[in-house]
């Protein structure tokens, strides 16, 4: 039987993937919560095998718990399951430690054959993209620029697109605030931005 959590904000996200395994022989849902810090409260009081979780969480954004999950717990396998697009995100959640990728616009079968293929110590990702990858294609013109970016540096971008500040952005990766600024110089080089108001339209428009 597979121990799963869920870690999803929308409420109706979280009951309604309960309700997807209550029947289920193999797959068990044994928590569901609302925000990234709440995972490694539940993880020391509960044996988890999986964790479906989405990347835009409150409190700890799903990258950065990824990276404390892979540190932390290492024998727990972690699925994202997000409303992102996944030519932009997916590359980076798997170097961060996820072992699979699935867009909140896939069906009931794909959740289970994902959930299926990691418990079995697979890698899942939407096949396009996957053949994508495997032949080292650009997704799209977007996507490219965003490849060239390192995963603290998506990080740093997330945090930034959702108006957190430097010293906000600092505190939650755990890192000085100059560090803040030379991932910004950086990421605006990077995507071809002069200043933090194209910075985060360019990441809105990576999200898009």
């Amino acid at each position: 039987m597979i121990k799963l959590l869920v870690v999803d904000h929308h409420p109706i996200i979280r009951k309604g993937l309960e309700l997807l395994f209550v029947t289920s022989t193999n797959i068990q849902v044994v928590g569901l919560l609302d925000d990234g810090e709440a995972i490694f409260d539940f993880l020391r009081r509960n044996h988890v095998d999986m964790i479906l979780m989405e990347l835009d969480l409150p409190k700890l954004n799903g990258i950065t718990a990824l990276r404390r999950l892979k540190t932390d717990y290492p024998e727990i396998k972690v699925l994202i399951f997000s409303a992102q697009p996944e030519e932009v995100y997916a590359i980076s959640t798997i170097k961060s430690g996820a072992h699979g990728y699935v867009p909140k616009t896939g069906n009931i079968f794909t959740i289970k054959e994902a959930i299926n293929k990691v418990s079995e110590g697979g890698i899942f990702l939407n096949p396009d993209l996957a053949h994508s990858m495997a032949l080292g294609r650009k997704v799209n013109r977007t996507g490219t620029n965003y490849k060239k970016l390192s995963t603290r540096e998506v990080e740093v971008l997330k945090l930034l697109s959702v108006g957190k500040k430097n010293k906000e952005v600092a505190e939650e990766l755990d890192i000085n605030e100059k560090t803040v600024s030379t991932y910004k110089a950086r990421l605006m080089k990077k995507l071809n931005v002069t200043n933090l108001v194209d910075l985060i339209n360019q990441a809105k428009l990576l999200e898009s």
